[in-house]
């Protein structure tokens, strides 16, 4: 089943990701993976890359209780055998955790994470593995496309880790479900307080008419929520990313809306006279060319727009990794890990297609993606220099689109941040204390320090030397007798203090998607069977 992009033009919303108004995802089932919790959880040994740009330091002992880091203590030398006078005492029914040799990270966070939808054919169970699989503890869910409730019901579960799931924090797509068109002021004020007693964390926005979204954001601002905003091109002319910073827009997703606040020799972006924005390869296309219209890096306006941003402690959720394949179609069709981890349905959906969104490959090629290339270089000094002059980046996917796979996106962002400039220790941080503070749970987790949540990623490889190491299907190396082998991966997701074997939770997701080929095999074998 294709899905259409929905566009309310009745001065409420742009959508245009996949949205089904009564569809929804099949619901994770009841936990069965993951050791504990236990009263006591001590993981020693390990080298503790943390969230705050220090330097790795190690052999480290960290001890939990009950969910909460007591203790992160240095307890030897690299190459020294550990005093066991050093080490925090395990109590009795306590848990211990041997990651000698191993580096242990703050749990990651992803800032842009749909839990998928009815038209890509992916339960929750298959979504949740994957992110788990890849170390991300926390997501969050910008629109909530499954029903605001759907999304509570599975966050409430996840907190009381009924279900093998990340932490979720639920963003309403502005306008959804109100009753008549919003048409006033007041009805968008109280759109928002509605969808905050419902207890949704904050609003996605894709655009709507200045008064309108001036409201809107006023209101939920004065509320104390969250907002993320995906500047639409419908809405972008009249109101771009500083008009949303000014008004009390605390994130947005993507880049749109970014360029147009640093044009200086125009007003609007340069469209073919013969562009239509439901035609998908128009919009994508086109959207390669965008930087190079906006002023250039380190001029009067672009340093200003820059400085205002940060001022107003505006977050960058980038997600250059859904744009990935505009500038290699064929890399990212043919990455490694889709003939075992991408379900069929999944597959179908990133298909060429004038309907399903993000499919606009109606004939994509070497025009286009030398412009997504220079479009990239752009890109991706913006974001380097507004992290340097103390802006905040965090790492956001949206896969599921795009032929990006959940999970499997995540390292590939950290990988094109590193590209953009950021040391690798930079990196971490916008995957982990940066993505956290977007989220205003950075009292919570972020960084591995006393009073924190039990949430770490823990590794064999060194993620510092190559980001390529955290992808589930790992990296390949020569061994010192000349094999070829695979290394890396996540070994273990902690969440709550519960250990989860995170290779594991892969081979589950592998064992869905071998059934459901199966499955699929013999629906196009039975003439008379459709498929769904």
């Amino acid at each position: 089943m294709k899905t259409l992009n929905i566009i309310c033009l009745s001065l409420t919303c742009v959508a245009v990701f996949t949205f089904q108004a009564h569809a929804q995802i099949e619901k994770a089932p009841p936990r069965e993976e993951g050791e504990g919790p236990w009263p006591q959880l001590i993981i020693r040994g390990a080298t503790l890359i943390n969230g705050t740009l220090a330097p790795p330091t190690g052999p480290v002992d960290i001890v939990v209780e009950n969910n909460r880091i007591t203790d992160v203590k240095t307890v030897g030398y690299p190459g020294v055998e550990i005093d066991p006078e050093r080490r925090p005492e395990l109590k009795p029914g306590g848990k211990e955790l041997d990651a000698t040799g191993m580096y242990i990270l703050p749990g990651f966070v992803d800032t842009h994470a749909h839990i998928g939808g009815i038209s890509q054919g992916t339960p929750a169970e298959y979504v949740f593995k994957l992110w788990m699989g890849h170390g991300v503890t926390t997501i969050a869910d910008p629109g909530c496309g499954n029903g605001l409730d759907w999304v509570l019901d599975e966050k409430k579960k996840s907190e009381h880790n009924e279900i093998t799931a990340p932490r979720i924090k639920a963003y309403t797509a502005f306008a959804r479900n109100s009753p008549t068109p919003i048409t006033t002021p007041e009805q968008a004020r109280e759109w928002v307080r509605e969808n905050a007693k419902k207890g949704a964390d904050g609003i996605k926005f894709f655009g709507s008419p200045p008064r309108i979204m001036a409201a809107a954001l006023d209101e939920n601002k004065k509320l104390g929520l969250r907002s993320k905003m995906h500047h639409a091109q419908i809405y972008v002319g009249e109101w771009n990313v500083l008009n949303s910073a000014r008004a009390g827009l605390t994130s947005m997703e993507h880049w749109y809306g970014l360029p147009e606040a640093l044009f200086d020799d125009r007003t609007v972006q340069h469209y073919s006279l013969d562009y239509n924005y439901q035609n998908e390869q128009d919009r994508f296309g086109e959207a390669g060319q965008l930087w190079k219209q906006a002023a250039k890096p380190y001029s009067e306006k672009w340093n200003a727009v820059m400085n205002e941003l940060i001022s107003l402690d505006f977050t960058l959720s980038p997600t250059m990794v859904i744009y990935d394949a505009n500038r290699d179609l064929t890399r990212a069709r043919r990455a490694e890990w889709h003939e075992e981890y991408t379900l069929p349905s999944l597959w179908d959906f990133y298909s060429p297609s004038r309907q399903s969104h993000g499919s606009y490959w109606h004939y994509w090629g070497t025009e286009q993606e030398i412009e997504w290339k220079g479009n990239y270089k752009l890109w991706m000094v913006f974001l380097n220099e507004y992290k340097n002059r103390g802006g905040r980046v965090t790492v956001g996917t949206d896969a599921g689109f795009i032929y990006e796979l959940y999970g499997f996106a995540y390292p590939r962002e950290m990988e094109l941040l590193r590209e953009a400039g950021f040391h690798p220790l930079e990196v971490i941080k916008a995957a982990t204390l940066s993505g956290a503070e977007s989220l205003g749970m950075d009292q919570e987790i972020g960084t591995v320090e006393p009073g924190k949540l039990a949430d770490f990623v823990i590794v064999e490889e060194n993620p510092l030397e190559n980001f390529q190491s955290l992808y589930g299907t790992g990296a390949i190396k020569l061994t010192e007798d000349n094999k070829v082998v695979r290394v890396g991966g996540v070994k273990y997701t902690v969440k709550d203090g519960i250990i989860y074997d995170a290779k594991q939770l892969l081979e589950d997701v592998k064992d869905i998607v071998a059934n459901s080929k199966v499955k699929k095999s013999y629906h196009i074998m039975q003439p008379g069977i459709k498929r769904k």
